[in-house]
């Protein structure tokens, strides 16, 4: 039976922020030739798996890194014999949620949980300084904590009632637990894989087959560290299943919406197992999809096929006769929405269904993708 540590560990992994603080440290590191004139923070970063450049800067700036006995500075170019100590655990700054008066899309409330409709661009919890870095307003934590007063403490003072998680740029379903009770029973659904959660995607390319899983583990990128992957050895279990639901050809390219169900909650998920498969999520960036879409680029698809390629010219010169503004798409958000969630009751074992319709930022895209 897993502990409650643990339970949490799993669940709150589809965290936007994702590394957690567990991590256990190489003590000592041996220097060779063939690191000779790396930066010291670029070689630690490469040496301790799953420790971001951020936390490795808090290491060498608390002297908690020691090159042949002495504290280095982060820009210390190596010569490749050095001798290297990590003789403590970085101690970031504390971290606290602060009340702020935020408009909420509450879907469901009761006296143990609440469902909130999350907009993308919202942080789900702060990821850094303390709670008067501006950069920790404006968070779903901070709107709860105004609307609700009280929630659950199981996850700590800087994620009061998470049981899980959304990314930044995915809108969607949300549910929070208002007491440690309901918490630690919904924390136990999500971890024995008992809550269906759907999401509606939109990605680039045609997917292949109309159904199909995906199931390839999930580790940080040792080199980008925002980043997850699926070709690094030793990841965690990850895995999606897809239906298709609409194929789209546009003068912008071929496009597939799909609506997924996921059987872990890994960061980034969906959005790496679709890039994983060559269909980056529309508007994920970080994962391969363009900024900006031309609609000259369907031109490069239909080539072979005169029939399409004569459809696609009547429809680009159509475009061309607009603004040049007008000619350009992009997406400021990833075209990922957690669109239902289905869950029991932790009170009483009631079974709870929930369903959100994409937001009208993402219709009116895929209205524009439509030709005429």
């Amino acid at each position: 039976m897993p502990t409650n540590d643990e339970l949490q560990n799993d669940v709150l992994d589809e965290s936007p922020e994702g590394e957690h603080l567990e991590v256990e440290y190489p003590s000592q590191l041996e220097v060779t030739a063939d690191d000779t004139g790396k930066r010291l923070d670029q070689y630690l970063v490469a040496q301790i798996p799953d420790v971001s450049r951020v936390r490795v800067q808090q290491l060498l700036e608390e002297g908690k890194i020691l090159v042949n006995g002495a504290p280095a500075k982060s820009s210390m170019k190596l010569r490749g014999s050095e001798h290297i100590d990590i003789v403590g655990r970085a101690q970031p700054a504390p971290l606290k949620a602060v009340a702020e008066d935020i408009p909420l899309d509450i879907v469901f409330e009761d006296q143990d949980l609440a469902v909130v409709n999350k907009p993308a661009g919202m942080l789900v919890h702060a990821g850094a300084g303390t709670g008067d870095d501006p950069r920790n307003r404006g968070t779903l934590v901070n709107a709860m904590l105004f609307r609700f007063k009280s929630l659950s403490d199981v996850s700590g003072e800087l994620r009061p009632g998470i049981v899980h998680r959304l990314d930044k740029d995915t809108s969607g379903l949300i549910v929070v637990a208002k007491n440690d009770s309901a918490h630690r029973k919904l924390s136990e659904q999500f971890s024995s894989r008992e809550v269906n959660k759907k999401y509606i995607a939109l990605v680039h390319g045609f997917v292949k087959l109309d159904k199909g899983t995906i199931s390839a583990a999930i580790s940080r990128d040792r080199v980008q560290r925002t980043r997850m992957s699926t070709r690094i050895p030793g990841g965690r279990e990850a895995v999606s299943h897809y239906t298709v639901q609409e194929r789209i050809t546009s003068p912008y390219g071929k496009f597939t919406l799909v609506e997924v169900k996921i059987d872990t909650g890994r960061t980034h998920q969906i959005r790496v197992h679709m890039s994983s498969i060559g269909h980056p999520v529309v508007g994920d960036t970080l994962y391969g999809a363009p900024s900006v879409m031309s609609p000259q680029t369907l031109l490069r698809e239909a080539r072979g096929n005169a029939i399409s390629v004569r459809n696609v010219s009547r429809k680009i010169k159509a475009k061309q006769e607009e603004s040049s503004e007008s000619r350009a798409l992009s997406l400021p958000r990833n075209f990922l929405h957690a669109a239902s969630i289905e869950f029991l009751h932790p009170r009483t074992g009631k079974k709870l269904s929930f369903s959100s319709p994409l937001p009208e930022e993402l219709e009116e895209f895929r209205e524009k993708l439509r030709p005429s």
